[in-house]
C-alpha cells in the first residue's frame, strides 16, 4: 500500500499593511509572506510607498538568516534564472562590495577562466566614489556588455567567461528594490544587502560565490566589525540557498593599485594578465582567484592554485583569453598588450610632494571624489562617466617620498579640473618622518 503523503501547509498571507506593521514591530515574515511581496511589487500590486515602509522596517529590525534566505530567493525568482547546464566544469563567480581603484574582476576572470575555471560574470556600474567594472569595460572600444542569455551562456562556454551587465530578466525585483532604497534612506540594511548580491549572482546559474568584502576609508563597509557581519550573513544565507559562498574581507584604506578611473584602471588590470601591475593588485587577484579554483575542484591548495595562476601569466594564456572574451564581445582585443589604444585625456597634471617622508596613509575616498568630479564617476544613475579622466598614484602607503617628488598624475579634460583634482588628491597624502609598514591586504576568510 502506498504511503501517506504529508499534507503541504498552506499559509495565509495577511494582508501588506498587517506585515509591515509585523515587521515594524520584530516579528519575522514567513517565506510565503515575502514570495507574496516580491511578486506583488513585481507586478505592480504593491506599490513603491508600501516596500519603502517595509524597507525601513527591515532596516530597523534587521531579518532572520531564513528570512532573508526566502528574499533573496524570491528576488533571483522574480526574473529568470540563466540555465548553464550545457557548460562543463564548475560555475564559479567573485562579487567585490567596491571600492576605489577596484579593477580586481577585470584580471581575475580572464586569469580564473584560463586555469579551467567557467566565470558568468553579470556586473553593474559605478555610483559616487566607487567605479564599476561595466564602465571601466566600456572604455575598450566597441567592447559591449549587453547581449542575449543565450549568447552569454555560449561565450562562458567557448572562452570559459563572459563579462555582461544585468539583463531586464535578471533579478528584476532587485533592480527596483535597489532604486527604492537609494532614494528612501535604506541602503545600509545587511539583510538588504545580502538578497540584493545573491539574488543577482544566483541567477546567473553558479555553483559557488568567492566574495570580497571591502573594508576602510574608500569602501562602502567602513568597519571590519561592519564587514564581517556582512560577510557572515553572505556565507549563512548562500548555504540556506545551497550556494558555497567564501567571503574574504581586503583592506580598502587606501586605493588598490595605483589607476583611479575607468580606462585608466582597465590598462593597469591588463598588466596585470602581460606580468606587471601594482604588488597590492597582483596580490588580492591571487587570494581571490586561489579560493576560486579551490572551490571549482582545480587545486587543492592555495600554493598549488597560485603556481597555476603564475603559470597562466607567463605562458600568455591569461592574455589570451582576455583577448578572446573582447573580440567576441565587440571590442578591440590588441588593447590588452597596446595600452595606448585606450582612451587618453588631453590633460597631465604631476602632483608633486610637498615634504620629504614616509607615506603615513592615502584618503581612498578622498582621491575617488577627486577623480569622480573629474567625470570617472557619476552622482546619479543616469550621468556619462569619462573613461579617459582619473589619476594615477606613483606613492602608496609606506613608501619615501622625496620633497617635490611626483606622488601622482592627474588625467584630466582641462586644466582648471586638472587643478581642482591635484590639490584634493595632495590633501589625501598623510606624511611622516618614521618609516611606516606597508598595509596588511587580506583581513580575515569567512566559509561555512
Amino acid at each position: 500500500m502506498a504511503a501517506k503523503r504529508k499534507a503541504k501547509k498552506v499559509t495565509t498571507v495577511r494582508p501588506m499593511p498587517r506585515l509591515i506593521a509585523a515587521k515594524r514591530d520584530g516579528e519575522a515574515l514567513s517565506a510565503d509572506e515575502i514570495r507574496a511581496i516580491i511578486a506583488g511589487y513585481t507586478d505592480g500590486s504593491v506599490p513603491d510607498y508600501q516596500l519603502s515602509a517595509l524597507a525601513m522596517a527591515i532596516y530597523f529590525q534587521g531579518m532572520t538568516p531564513a528570512e532573508t534566505a526566502a528574499l533573496t530567493l524570491a528576488m533571483r525568482d522574480s526574473g529568470s534564472v540563466v540555465d548553464t547546464s550545457s557548460i562543463a566544469g564548475k560555475k564559479i563567480d567573485k562579487h567585490s562590495t567596491g571600492g576605489v581603484g577596484d579593477k580586481v574582476s577585470i584580471c581575475l576572470a580572464p586569469l580564473v577562466a584560463a586555469c579551467g575555471v567557467k566565470v558568468p560574470m553579470v556586473s553593474g556600474r559605478g555610483l559616487g566614489h566607487t567605479g564599476g567594472t561595466l564602465d571601466k569595460l566600456e572604455a575598450i572600444p566597441g567592447f559591449s556588455v549587453d547581449m542575449t542569455t543565450k549568447r552569454f551562456v555560449r561565450l562562458v562556454g567557448k572562452n570559459g567567461c563572459a563579462l555582461i551587465g544585468q539583463t531586464k530578466d535578471i533579478a528584476p525585483a532587485d533592480k527596483r528594490l535597489y532604486a527604492l532604497r537609494d532614494v528612501t534612506g535604506t541602503v545600509e540594511s545587511i539583510p538588504l544587502i545580502t538578497a540584493s548580491i545573491l539574488s543577482k549572482k544566483l541567477a546567473e546559474g553558479i555553483d559557488g560565490l568567492v566574495l570580497d568584502v571591502k573594508v576602510g576609508r574608500g569602501a562602502f563597509m567602513k568597519t571590519r566589525k561592519d564587514a564581517r557581519a556582512l560577510a557572515r550573513s553572505i556565507v549563512r544565507v548562500g548555504a540556506l540557498s545551497k550556494t558555497r559562498v567564501t567571503a574574504i574581507l581586503t583592506s580598502m584604506d587606501q586605493p588598490l593599485g595605483c589607476a583611479v578611473g575607468n580606462g585608466l584602471e582597465t590598462a593597469e588590470a591588463f598588466e596585470v594578465l602581460t606580468g606587471g601591475g601594482p604588488e597590492d593588485l597582483v596580490e588580492i587577484t591571487m587570494a581571490l582567484g586561489a579560493e576560486m579554483l579551490r572551490m571549482a575542484g582545480l587545486s587543492r591548495t592555495e600554493t598549488q592554485a597560485r603556481a597555476k595562476m603564475a603559470q597562466a601569466i607567463a605562458d600568455g594564456s591569461a592574455a589570451d583569453v582576455m583577448e578572446r572574451i573582447i573580440k567576441d564581445q565587440g571590442g578591440d582585443p590588441r588593447v590588452v598588450r597596446e595600452l595606448d589604444r585606450l582612451p587618453q585625456a588631453p590633460k597631465k597634471t604631476v602632483v608633486r610632494a610637498e615634504a620629504t617622508g614616509y607615506v603615513k596613509a592615502i584618503d581612498g575616498l578622498e582621491v575617488g571624489l577627486a577623480c569622480m568630479n573629474l567625470g570617472a564617476g557619476r552622482s546619479r544613475a543616469d550621468q556619462e562617466v569619462d573613461p579617459a579622466v582619473g589619476a594615477v598614484l606613483h606613492a602608496k602607503v609606506g613608501d619615501r617620498i622625496e620633497k617635490g617628488a611626483p606622488v601622482a598624475t592627474v588625467h584630466a579634460r582641462d586644466a582648471k579640473q586638472a587643478r581642482v583634482a591635484a590639490k584634493r588628491i595632495l590633501g589625501a597624502y598623510e606624511t611622516t618622518s618614521r618609516r611606516t609598514k606597508r598595509p596588511t591586504l587580506v583581513l580575515e576568510t569567512i566559509r561555512k
